[in-house]
């Protein structure tokens, strides 16, 4: 989860991985399921946070936009039961710019970014549920998304949630730069928590499939080629 520009995203009982086996659709439950790879008492405590999250982006503090990640933007809250990790945007001025595809790129932002510790791999017959509850703001020049990125290489990516400050919600698939599934929606209620849920699962040994759920309701079912056994950021 990271936020990539002006925002506040926030996540609530943090995030349930399931792994190997098929978990029934349409909702949070993950029975069936094998591991629970990321339990839903991860933002509780410092220590439980540190156990399973480190902060900023897997390569490090910068990527595409204008907001450079810091530790100090990311805050736990809430604690047993109810732990949440808010991540926040504030302006600032002075920054070093950042490089992006050989391109500077001028940071007015200071924002809040946390990954995985664990990469994830879909093996051949298995797959994982992503799930978790959100509040996030849409308006114009905010950014923030719930994602997967390729550890080597690019792509794979899947967008399971981004507001991209348009007032809509985005699930997305890239297959390659040109070659994308992307499905827009509107986002009602941003000041409320829905939750998002995706199960993604191998299709026949090569390609995974991934199915988006907002508030229980299917949005779209997307393919990445080619995505078994491609390990995967969170």
């Amino acid at each position: 989860m990271w936020s990539k520009s002006d925002s506040v995203s926030r996540c609530l009982s943090a995030l349930l991985l399931a792994g190997s086996l098929s978990s029934p659709s349409g909702g949070l439950g993950v029975a069936g399921a094998k591991h629970i790879m990321i339990p839903s008492t991860s933002f509780e405590s410092q220590a439980n946070f540190d156990a399973d999250w480190n902060y900023n982006y897997p390569w490090g503090t910068d990527h595409n936009g204008a907001a450079r990640m810091a530790k100090g933007q990311v805050a736990l809250s809430g604690g047993a039961g109810a732990g949440t990790v808010t991540l926040t945007a504030r302006k600032v001025t002075g920054e070093k710019p950042a490089t992006h595809g050989g391109k500077q790129i001028a940071i007015k932002y200071l924002s809040g970014a946390v990954h995985a510790k664990e990469h994830f791999n879909v093996s051949r017959g298995g797959g994982y549920d992503f799930a978790g509850e959100f509040r996030a703001t849409t308006v114009r020049g905010t950014w923030p998304a719930f994602w997967l990125t390729a550890v080597n290489g690019w792509p794979p990516e899947v967008d399971m949630a981004e507001w991209k400050g348009s007032g809509k919600i985005s699930f997305n698939t890239f297959n390659t730069s040109s070659s994308v599934r992307a499905r827009d929606v509107a986002y009602s209620d941003a000041a409320s928590f829905h939750k998002i849920l995706c199960e993604i699962r191998d299709e026949n040994g090569r390609d995974v499939s991934a199915k988006f759920y907002m508030d229980g309701k299917l949005i779209d079912t997307q393919y990445g080629k080619g995505y078994v056994g491609q390990p995967l950021y969170l």
